[in-house]
């Protein structure tokens, strides 16, 4: 989208082309021919009209991440899908502004703005910096639209001087052409510019599955998930971190953190191996991407089935923001013959297959076990101290 369109679609004619918009995707929901067709009896130009559909549409695939504010603001495909879920950066926004009150944050690669709304929203004085002069006027637009102050402006964020601000937020890419960017000197600004940014005051989101080891001393690491899903790894510099290594799960009834400092030591109540006991417990990705799956099992009064296996076994019924309750409702063969067996004796039909630590497909293995039945089950296939198990579970 040029930038003169994006001028154009936020006048009244383009907000009235956009609200046809929307409301075409609404009455021919999956059929972009039709709702094409719609827009550009309204509106000749072609650029302008492609601009409303892709708009109206990119809306409706935003209300996950950004809520109801989706429908007021400005996505590029790629922007979207690279932009942070609301409510995972308003918890990091309302933790910086815990931090320094009143403070402001230069978001160095602020993309359509997604950050920079949060830290606006928390009270914080937001500017943003990035290279795509389309994203930096659709950031300005967002802005604008939701009714909060900051500042935008086109410019190479590794050119930047961020001790203007009190603190620096970045979020290098991690995508290239060819894909997904493993290799933490292929980011964009790479990893050594990460290194020194965190030498000052700074907050840094990265890929959840950044290693332990890279990460600097005196840096705090905080893994996030969202409904059940790590969305991010934040890394708070030495004069910000709180802690070593954090897990902060939110959902829909707020949030909840475990840190280094839950975690029991060596010998102590949860880092033994035991049992399977009446309950197993399944530590959210957070807790174990954090490393803090022994701070799960002291917490129900538990331990562990295996040193290496992150479920945690306990006599005790919990229900804990930091994990999956279920009750082990009996043991079953693990082997498959016998165990196709016995679950046609219990009449299970539809199954529910979770799988750690052993090399099953659950896909393949549910088409072969065939099963037909009225009842639905949960089958969990793991290792216990070693050796190959089957659970037959209900969540709870």
């Amino acid at each position: 989208m040029e930038i003169e369109t994006l001028d154009w679609l936020r006048t009244p004619d383009g907000a009235r082309l956009l609200a046809a918009a929307t409301q075409a995707w609404a009455d021919h929901p999956g059929d972009p021919v039709r709702v094409a067709g719609v827009v550009r009896r309204l509106e000749p130009d072609p650029e302008r009209a492609a601009a409303a559909t892709t708009q109206a549409q990119l809306r409706e695939r935003a209300v996950a991440k950004f809520g109801d504010a989706a429908h007021h603001m400005f996505f590029t495909p790629d922007a979207l899908e690279q932009a942070t879920r609301a409510r995972v950066a308003d918890h990091r926004a309302a933790r910086l502004a815990a931090a320094i009150p009143g403070g402001s944050v230069v978001d160095l690669g602020c993309g359509i703005g997604g950050d920079l709304l949060a830290f606006a929203r928390a009270g914080l004085v937001a500017g943003g910096i990035d290279q795509d002069p389309v994203r930096v006027a659709m950031a300005r637009a967002n802005l604008e639209a939701l009714g909060l102050p900051g500042a935008v402006q086109v410019g190479d964020a590794t050119a930047i001087d961020p001790r203007a601000f009190d603190v620096a937020f970045a979020d290098p890419a991690r995508r290239g052409g060819r894909g997904r960017v493993f290799d933490v000197e292929g980011w964009t600004p790479p990893w050594s510019w990460v290194l020194d940014l965190l030498q000052r005051r700074a907050l840094v989101k990265v890929a959840p599955g950044i290693g332990h080891d890279l990460v600097p001393a005196g840096v705090e690491a905080e893994w996030v998930s969202d409904a059940g899903d790590v969305k991010e790894a934040a890394l708070w510099s030495p004069d910000l971190a709180t802690t070593r290594r954090r897990a902060t799960v939110i959902a829909d009834g707020g949030l909840a953190s475990l840190t280094d400092e839950d975690s029991p030591a060596d010998g102590e109540a949860g880092t033994e191996v035991r049992e399977v006991g009446a309950f197993l417990y399944e530590p959210d990705g957070a807790v174990i991407r954090a490393g803090l799956v022994t701070a799960v099992a002291a917490g129900v009064g538990g331990g562990l089935v295996d040193r290496h296996i992150a479920y945690v076994t306990s006599d005790a019924s919990f229900h804990t923001p930091f994990a999956r309750s279920y009750r082990v409702v009996e043991h079953l063969p693990y082997r498959e013959k016998p165990l196709r067996a016995a679950l046609q004796e219990r009449g299970v039909g539809r199954l529910t297959i979770k799988k750690r630590g052993v090399q099953v497909v659950p896909e393949e293995l549910r088409k072969r076990l065939a099963l037909k039945g009225d009842n639905e089950a949960t089958l969990v296939l793991t290792r216990v101290s070693g050796q190959g198990t089957a659970l037959l579970v209900q969540p709870f």
